[in-house]
Order: C-alpha cells, then sequence, then structure tokens
C-alpha cells in the first residue's frame, strides 16, 4: 500500500453537513457529493476527480460518546486492529475499537500519548488512490502537530509509521519548529512544535492547498467563515492562513503564492 504509514484522508465532523459542504466547495474549491450506497449522507470532497476527504454528521447522541466537531486525519495501515494495539502499548489510547466501514475498511480512533488524535484505516483490497501532489489545490499541504513534547512525539510517530525529521527551525521564545517527512530522505510533508499556550490540548491542524492566499481569504470570509491569523509568509517561502469555519472548526489554507 503507497500510503501505508501517511495521513491520506481528511475528515470534518459537524452539527450541519450540508452548510459544511457548501462552505468548504466555495472557500477550498472541493467538489462535493453524496458518497452514496451504504454511505449515503456521507459526503466526498474531491480535488477534481480524486477524494480527499469527507464531512460526516454528528448528533447529541454522538456528542455524549465523545464525538467531537472538527477536522481529524486519518492514517494509512494494514491492519485497524494490531495497529491500535501498537500504539496502546506505547502509551497512546484506543479511543474506539476497530470496526468496519461498509465498502471502505477497518478503522480505529486513537490518540498519541500526549493526547492528540487521528484515524487508522486500513482500506478494504489494499485500494490505491490517485497521487496527488503535496500542494496540488484542493490536497492538504501540510500537517502540523501542536503539543506539549515535539521531541517524544516525533519519536513516537517515527517508530509507529517510518516518519523521520527533515530540519529544525529556530523560533525565538516560541521554541523549535520541526518539520518531519513520511520517510527517510522524503520531502518534508508537516511540523511539530510545542504549543505556545500551555493549555491548549495537543492536535493536528492541516493546511489546505489553495491557488493564491490572498483570494482564498477572502471566499473564506464571504462564505462566513473567519480568517484567525494571516495571510503570512512561512520559512519555505509560502503564504499561510489560519481561520475557523461558520460552526467554529479550526483549519487552515496554503499556497505557493499570494
Amino acid at each position: 500500500m503507497g500510503y501505508r504509514g501517511k495521513f491520506f484522508w481528511y475528515q470534518l465532523m459537524t452539527r450541519d453537513p450540508a452548510a459544511a459542504g457548501d462552505f468548504y466547495a466555495a472557500a477550498v474549491g472541493w467538489n462535493v457529493r453524496d458518497a452514496g450506497g451504504e454511505n449515503q449522507g456521507y459526503t466526498i470532497l474531491s480535488a477534481g476527480d480524486r477524494g480527499v476527504g469527507g464531512i460526516g454528521g454528528i448528533c447529541d447522541a454522538a456528542e455524549a460518546q465523545g464525538v467531537r466537531a472538527g477536522w481529524i486525519g486519518y492514517v494509512a495501515v494494514d491492519d485497524a486492529d494490531a495497529a491500535a494495539a501498537r500504539i496502546a502499548a506505547k502509551g497512546g489510547r484506543v479511543l474506539a475499537p476497530a470496526a468496519d466501514i461498509p465498502n471502505v475498511g477497518r478503522f480505529a480512533a486513537v490518540a498519541d500519548p500526549q493526547g492528540a488524535a487521528f484515524m487508522l484505516l486500513a482500506p478494504n483490497g489494499g485500494r490505491e488512490m490517485r497521487p496527488l501532489a503535496r500542494m496540488a489545490p484542493g490536497n492538504v499541504g501540510w500537517h502540523e502537530l501542536h503539543t506539549r513534547d515535539w521531541e517524544a512525539a516525533l519519536d513516537f510517530y517515527a517508530e509507529q509509521f517510518g516518519w523521520a525529521a527533515v530540519r529544525s527551525l529556530d523560533m525565538g521564545p516560541m521554541g523549535t519548529y520541526r518539520s518531519f517527512a513520511a520517510e527517510a530522505g522524503g520531502e518534508a510533508i508537516g511540523g511539530m512544535m510545542n504549543a505556545p499556550d500551555p493549555e491548549r490540548a495537543p492536535g493536528w491542524t492541516f493546511y489546505f492547498a489553495v491557488d493564491g492566499i490572498d483570494s482564498a481569504a477572502e471566499r473564506v470570509r464571504a462564505a462566513g467563515g473567519e480568517v484567525t491569523m494571516g495571510p503570512m509568509q512561512v520559512p519555505d517561502g509560502s503564504f499561510v492562513v489560519h481561520a475557523r469555519d461558520p460552526e467554529g472548526n479550526a483549519f487552515a489554507l496554503v499556497s505557493a503564492a499570494l
């Protein structure tokens, strides 16, 4: 499986999936459609014809069971049950035990030892999706972990999935920002840092790639969202904004150009 050990699917849980689909179609440019069949009611988000994520609905009963609104990423594995057991053995937590998704695969919800949640998915039949360039519009161009001890976090993900450190950036009083690749010698796909706010719960932020950051920020506002930071240029030369959708769910955008 070419995606083994990598983030390869991104899911938003929300109170109003239809409104969220309209917002992200306008803000990011994704194509939106219902999954249909046994998964009818689940919204597929696509860059062109290539699915990159989805939107699912939550209700009071789901929230009572611990389901929270927001974005979460799926890491591809060969065996969701075994991968969840390995994570638990190394100090992580299994938030929801492995279960089947009809015609898709077997998944589990987990958290790393510092509490950052993510999903595991073993796709049926080892299916592959057409590769997308990291910064292709609609893809996820960057994955950022804010945590309490980034060195311990990187060691954990390296052991579990083979991720590898790429380079460090000294941010002065904010500490070190460490970029990582999905495998040794690979292209950087994300970064880790200790959260400046010690009260902030560890978690992942996903940067959706767009063509032009200024126009994308305006689309966020026009569609009812809020830009909370940026646009700003980051050390690799790209431009980013941090934002919230109309329901308050945090996300970010990244572009090679203003």
